[in-house]
């Protein structure tokens, strides 16, 4: 039995997040002709262009000056800094409303992944009498920022609020959660979108690890739009780390139904929120599972779904709770929202 290691695997990816946002912080197109425009102002083709970098002064064509600009990435660096062109990181807003001790500590973890992302971050609170109103008011500000690259609101929300509506509310372009029905649709589609983040995260674990999917049987229990409906469309879509036979499965599935998917399963992907739903005898020998299940106990401990001493036994590998899909669900929006700041930039 191999550990699938969520903490390792997220910190690879947040450490080439962090090496890309460095790189291209001013490596973009955004008023780019601008700028160009405004050095080449009282210029023709037949005149020379004074290019100063630090104790040189190199003097080109337009027309050479343009070319090399294009190719040339260092020259095309220094004179961006030397104009004092530059863009800010990739800046993710958080709504946080109530004060859930779970949510509290979600948001927590957000916080330090954009801080070890390089990326900026604006937390911003609400009480628990937040009306859906006020809610989707502060959204749509949100949409209209362009300093933000993508917005999450943290989940659950009170039950006077409803949650499709505020999901709905978000901009496609900066629905780093990956709930926006448009970007679920073109998901479903095996088109490019912001992808689910849990699900997106289990995916990129999988990659991590080199787990191969394609023509394996995977069986997801558990029918929610967050995890359970996506990683189950998404391992059956044409993509990287897809083109399994995926079963979906839920707690209404029959026992005995359940108990002969679960059996033939080479992956299984629990998500009930029920600890020890899966238990010795439901998973075959070298199965491969991934607990997404988070069951806080008296005691204060966090357990998965998956009866984890005696069914690791069985594995091949196995994901721990915590420590498993939970930080990769943070690279997820990590990366999501350094699609968006891509996007946005032109890089």
């Amino acid at each position: 039995m191999k550990i699938l290691d969520g903490r390792k695997a997220s910190d690879y990816l947040i450490s080439q997040i962090r090496s890309e946002v460095d790189v291209n912080k001013i490596n973009c197109d955004k008023n780019f002709s601008d700028l160009l425009k405004k050095s080449f102002e009282n210029y023709d083709n037949d005149c020379s262009i004074n290019h100063e970098t630090g104790c040189y002064i190199e003097w080109l064509k337009q027309d050479e000056f343009c070319e090399k600009i294009k190719n040339d990435k260092s020259f095309r660096k220094e004179w961006l800094l030397k104009n004092s062109y530059s863009v800010g990181p990739p800046k993710m807003g958080i709504i946080l409303v109530g004060n859930n001790p779970a949510s509290e500590t979600y948001v927590k973890a957000k916080l330090k992944a954009c801080k070890e992302s390089g990326f900026s971050e604006d937390l911003i609170r609400f009480g628990d009498d937040v009306t859906e109103e006020e809610l989707i008011d502060k959204i749509k500000e949100i949409n209209k920022d362009e300093s933000f690259d993508g917005v999450i609101v943290q989940l659950p929300l009170p039950k006077h609020i409803n949650q499709n509506n505020i999901i709905n509310s978000i901009s496609p372009d900066k629905d780093i959660d990956g709930f926006h029905p448009y970007n679920f649709g073109k998901m479903s589609l095996g088109q490019k979108s912001f992808r689910p983040a849990t699900a997106y995260g289990i995916c990129k674990l999988i990659e991590y690890y080199k787990i191969e999917t394609k023509g394996k049987h995977c069986v997801v229990i558990g029918r929610s739009n967050i995890v359970g409906k996506p990683i189950s469309i998404m391992l059956s879509n044409d993509f990287n780390v897809g083109n399994s036979t995926v079963t979906l499965t839920h707690i209404e599935t029959p026992r005995e139904l359940l108990l002969q998917q679960t059996r033939m399963a080479d992956i299984i992907i629990v998500a009930v929120g029920i600890k020890d739903f899966l238990t010795e005898d439901m998973v075959k020998e070298g199965a491969v599972v991934i607990d997404v299940g988070i069951n806080r106990l008296e005691d204060g401990r966090i357990v998965g779904d998956v009866d984890y001493q005696n069914v690791s036994s069985k594995c091949s590998w196995i994901t721990p709770v915590p420590g498993g899909v939970g930080p990769m669900t943070i690279a997820a929006l990590m990366m999501n929202t350094l699609t968006s700041w891509k996007i946005k930039n032109k890089i």
